[in-house]
Order: structure tokens, then sequence, then C-alpha cells
């Protein structure tokens, strides 16, 4: 018995037109919120349980810190959601290595790995210290 004759790789542009798609929906949305300001009313919802139970979650100050990361200021981004600049940051990564490897570098313990720092990033934020990661 002859071995199947292993498959042809994508041609480049098929095989980056997912990752470039990702990539201008990501810049649109980006680009969005850095011209619509969050901090002005009105324009974005209220976090649901930051409104009815005081808490802040961890995408609390993400659209601030989304929109203080498009005008170029790191430290106030990082002052209104380090979880949310850390997160931008690790996308961009698994993005270069989506474009060079052909296939997003997701396991299926990333997602449980990142759900156990939100959880620690959520409760270390709403513990009494005021100005430790509340954004």
């Amino acid at each position: 018995m002859t071995e199947p004759l292993p498959a042809a790789p994508a041609p480049v542009a098929r095989r980056l037109a997912a990752p470039f798609g990702v990539l201008a929906g990501v810049l649109a949305a980006f680009g969005y919120v850095g011209v619509v300001d969050p901090r002005e009313p009105g324009h974005y919802p209220v976090c649901p349980l930051l409104r009815f139970t005081g808490l802040y979650c961890p995408g609390c100050g993400g659209l601030r810190g989304a929109h203080a990361l498009a005008h170029g200021d790191l430290a106030a981004a990082l002052r209104d959601n380090a979880l949310a600049v850390g997160c931008y940051a690790l996308f961009a990564v698994c993005w270069v290595v989506w474009c060079v490897r052909g296939r997003f570098p997701a396991r299926p313990w990333h997602a449980g790995a990142l759900g156990a720092v939100a959880l620690i990033f959520t409760l270390i934020r709403n513990f009494p210290f005021r100005g430790l990661l509340t954004p």
C-alpha cells in the first residue's frame, strides 16, 4: 500500500484571510472606542454587575482602557483595567502566531487559566484597598 500524499498547504492569501479579517474587526472596534470616549455618558451601556451590586467585574474599565490605549496612554490604560491591557497584548502575540503557523494557538486549558486569572483579578479589585486595580 502506498501512503496518501500530504495535503498541499493553503495559499498564503487564503491562509491569512481569517487573521486579517479578525484584525480588521479589532481595529474597527478600537477606532470606534478611540473616537467615542467611554467617559462621556450615553454612548455605552453601564456594567450590570456594577450597577446592581456595586462590585467591579473583570471588564469594568476595559473601554476606558481601550480608549486610553488608542490614544497612546499606556499608564492610563493600565490604571483603568490592567487585565484588559494584558489580554490585548496576549491577543496580539496569539495573532502573530496565528499568521505564522496558520492556526490560532488556543488550547482548552487556556480558557480555564484565563478564567482563573479573571476571578483572582476580580477578587483583588473588589477588596477595600482603594486604588489597587480599581478603575
